[in-house]
């Protein structure tokens, strides 16, 4: 009897531990839900190109780990391509996203119309990227976006079952070989992106001017070593070789699948196809010098780079930074190249192996030493558009190399009609 009072009693024991136990659990989650509910709940809009919403997707997810003892993160994609971001946010500011990827050029419009502010964290972002992207960024000395690649430029890709190291080291030379072998390199030379590449390191210059909007140009001049008109001669010439020829946008990669174009200008956003097309003759260097008034003149480049911007009325502002800060730090931009074969910005992610294993990277990197910043306003596209077909073509007409190049300034520098 006695052995039953006391088991009765330890079954008793039992059961009041499990109610104490239920209780606990009960008032645990009770003090979880209460933390959660106290939680700050952020809501961002982000606006990136489409190819990249599944890194984007990936990058959001740890964004919220990290920070998922302050607050309870919603973000949310929308797909937006880097090239026409200005022209979106500017026709509607107010649906401007709190973060947004955008292409550097359109930097000083959208700091002007007030979508971005000086950035926080401008010290870290200086020391940890490449100057050239820091540059990028910055308005007078002021640092108005996080910068994203380091890739936005162009450079020589070649077929080296044809050209030694040394052989593109030389257009003249280059199209020397592509004509002996009845070949032919390509470039476009109905944008002015391209056409850049023969004035940069002339000492005439292109630039946009204080106002932000028009442009200053003097590649007419018709005096010094190298004037304007001999790049137009030396332009005339190329366009006229049997080894040339002018493509619009990706016209050239069906040249280069069939064999018939052995070397082309293009950018990194080019190389898997290539690399594909050529296999193990693939390869890619900075463009080659070419011959004006018996000097090699190097062949430059605008050196274009893409950036994330925080929308300055943006409602949650502060973590919009913080979204954005970590959508470019050294771990992101790596993702970035691994998944999407994007240059980094970062100092030690373009450092790594892996970056400088890339043929195409490499490549870049070597012509980053002959380029420069994009800075141009909307009226150089045109102009730019009408000289190279010409050349391109052949077709002068009826104009004398001056004249050309004349005709061509007039339109670059050509004020803005106002509105009456």
């Amino acid at each position: 009897m006695k052995g039953k009072i006391i088991q009765s009693a330890i079954a008793g024991i039992g059961f009041s531990m499990a109610l104490v136990g239920c209780g606990a659990i009960e008032k645990e989650n009770m003090i979880s839900e209460t933390a959660d509910n106290t939680k700050e709940v952020v809501e961002l809009r982000l606006w990136a190109t489409e190819e990249d919403e599944a890194l984007i997707d990936d990058l959001i997810e740890g964004f919220k780990e990290e920070h998922s003892d302050e607050a309870i993160i919603n973000v949310t994609f929308e797909a937006q391509g880097e090239d026409g971001c200005k022209y979106r946010i500017l026709t509607n500011v107010n649906e401007t996203p709190d973060v947004f990827t955008f292409a550097d050029d359109q930097l000083t419009a959208l700091a002007a119309a007030g979508v971005l502010r000086p950035i926080a964290n401008q010290e870290s972002v200086k020391t940890n990227n490449l100057e050239g992207a820091v540059n990028a960024v910055t308005i007078n000395e002021q640092l108005y976006a996080y910068p994203l690649t380091a890739d936005n430029g162009y450079f020589m890709y070649y077929n080296s079952d044809y050209f030694t190291e040394a052989d593109v080291q030389s257009l003249d030379k280059m199209l020397e070989i592509a004509q002996k072998h009845n070949k032919k390199i390509s470039m476009d030379w109905t944008s002015g992106w391209y056409l850049y590449s023969f004035f940069g390191n002339t000492g005439l210059t292109l630039g946009l001017s204080e106002d932000g909007i028009t442009n200053y140009c003097t590649w007419n001049e018709a005096t010094g070593a190298i004037k304007g008109a001999d790049i137009v001669e030396v332009m005339y010439r190329i366009g006229k070789s049997p080894a040339f020829v002018s493509t619009q946008g990706t016209d050239f990669i069906k040249g280069i699948q069939e064999g018939n174009i052995i070397a082309t200008i293009s950018g990194i956003w080019d190389a898997n196809i290539i690399s594909e097309a050529w296999g193990d003759a693939y390869a890619a260097t900075k463009l080659p010098t070419y011959t004006c008034q018996g000097q090699q003149i190097q062949m430059a480049s605008f050196a274009g780079y893409k950036m994330v911007g925080v929308n300055s009325y943006s409602e949650n502002v502060e973590w919009a930074e913080k979204l954005a800060e970590y959508l470019t730090n050294e771990a992101s931009q790596t993702k970035r190249f691994e998944q999407r074969g994007q240059g980094p910005s970062n100092i030690n992610a373009a450092a790594s192996e892996e970056v400088n294993n890339s043929i195409a990277n490499s490549a870049l990197i070597k012509q980053s030493e002959f380029s420069s910043l994009q800075r141009v306003g909307e009226n150089y596209w045109a102009p730019a558009t009408a000289y190279g077909t010409a050349l391109a073509s052949g077709n002068l007409n009826g104009l004398n190399y001056q004249q050309l190049i004349d005709q061509t300034v007039e339109g670059i520098t050509m004020q803005l009609v106002e509105d009456r």
